[in-house]
């Protein structure tokens, strides 16, 4: 049970015990001239709906996934141009009062824990802005007491000086403190709710108030409601049925969309790596099926920015390029101070495509693309 006020007007209403079942078989039995009436929409350039949606991620969608990569990449190319930009996430902290069955910060985990001081976070900043990234992501395990407020505060003051863009990836925040974050100049949030299974939620976090099933998923809303420019949204690949998660990511978008009409959102992919202290897969999901979910995100929403991280190998990461993805971490570190002291004993996970930035960007060049390391609007939009 929540201990947070459910607002009537929350997504939360959207999230009901006992929908998960009906709509996993939903998605199942979906046919093929399901798929068929959604291409034939995207491609007269008409807006998809919700049941388009689970159309294009259904198995019956699967004959025609050389069909969606086309259309993915035509709606990309024709919103985003041929650009892929590049960020890398920064690392602050292990420190974490949740207990996770899937991650490698859990509480439980006997590893060694830091977070860096200001003397630290300089350090990693000078050689991340040394490899050409301007954009940030700043990454913490859940621990108000050691990463609160107060100390991103600091931290900020300091990173603020290296790069043009600072996102954030760290426990949800009351409405107030985004709006301090804001101030500070934080430009997006990222907030993955996991599963939106509510009842299976509740057996992959034991302890901590990442527990609160209502609390984590209404955060969007709080940082909508304090200003930032910019969400992002997803779920954990690997935990629950693939396509049911999926599908309340999208439903979860479209309801921001209608809240928040002036915000950018992102959508990210993370599937379960090796961690430690890592559980089970209990829904694996394989390449050709990642690919179909991208392209599907791409159909249902030609605004929507798609990223994908180094937890996917580099073949697969090169093949997405052009269907799809806007943004791409490179060279990523999974653990604090590991950019300027690469120790991998705290890392949260092993990433799978280690290749440098340099290989990366030459890797999009050669594709024909352009690497964006600004976000020139936004830096306009400063000025």
């Amino acid at each position: 049970m929540s201990n947070y006020q459910v607002s009537e007007q929350s997504f939360s209403q959207h999230v009901k015990m006992d929908e998960w079942q009906q709509m996993a078989c939903e998605i199942k039995s979906i046919d093929d001239n399901a798929v068929v009436q959604a291409l034939a929409k995207s491609k007269a350039d008409q807006r998809l709906s919700l049941n388009d949606f689970k159309a294009l991620i259904s198995p019956a969608a699967a004959p025609y996934l050389e069909h969606m990569a086309a259309e993915s990449q035509r709606l990309t190319q024709q919103r985003f141009g041929k650009t892929i930009q590049l960020f890398v996430p920064l690392y602050l902290s292990n420190m974490c009062s949740n207990i996770c069955t899937y991650c490698g910060f859990s509480m439980e985990n006997k590893i060694r824990r830091t977070t860096l001081n200001l003397k630290q976070i300089r350090q990693e900043a000078q050689a991340i802005r040394a490899k050409g990234f301007e954009h940030i992501l700043i990454v913490t395990g859940e621990s108000e007491r050691k990463v609160g407020i107060e100390y991103f505060e600091s931290a900020l003051a300091v990173l603020k000086e290296y790069f043009s863009h600072i996102a954030m990836e760290v426990q949800p925040l009351k409405e107030q403190e985004y709006r301090r974050l804001h101030e500070l100049g934080v430009e997006s949030i990222l907030v993955y709710q996991e599963t939106y299974h509510r009842e299976k939620y509740a057996k992959y976090h034991l302890k901590g108030k990442k527990s609160d099933f209502d609390y984590r998923l209404q955060a969007p809303e709080r940082v909508g409601r304090a200003g930032i420019n910019k969400v992002g949204l997803g779920c954990l690949l690997g935990l629950e049925d693939w396509r049911t998660d999926a599908f309340y990511v999208a439903k979860q978008l479209r309801f921001l969309e209608k809240q928040f009409w002036s915000m950018k959102f992102s959508l990210a992919f993370p599937r379960l790596r090796p961690c430690e202290g890592g559980g089970d897969i209990n829904s694996p999901m394989n390449e050709r099926e990642l690919v179909q979910l991208i392209c599907a995100y791409r159909i249902f929403n030609q605004q929507v920015e798609l990223s994908l991280s180094t937890r996917e190998s580099a073949v697969f990461r090169n093949n997405m390029v052009a269907l799809g993805i806007t943004t791409m971490s490179a060279e990523s570190k999974t653990q604090p101070g590991g950019y300027a002291n690469d120790d991998k004993s705290l890392e949260q996970f092993s990433i799978d495509d280690t290749r440098s930035v340099d290989v990366v960007a030459q890797m999009i060049t050669d594709k024909g693309y352009q690497v964006v390391w600004k976000d020139w609007q936004q830096g306009l939009i400063t000025a």
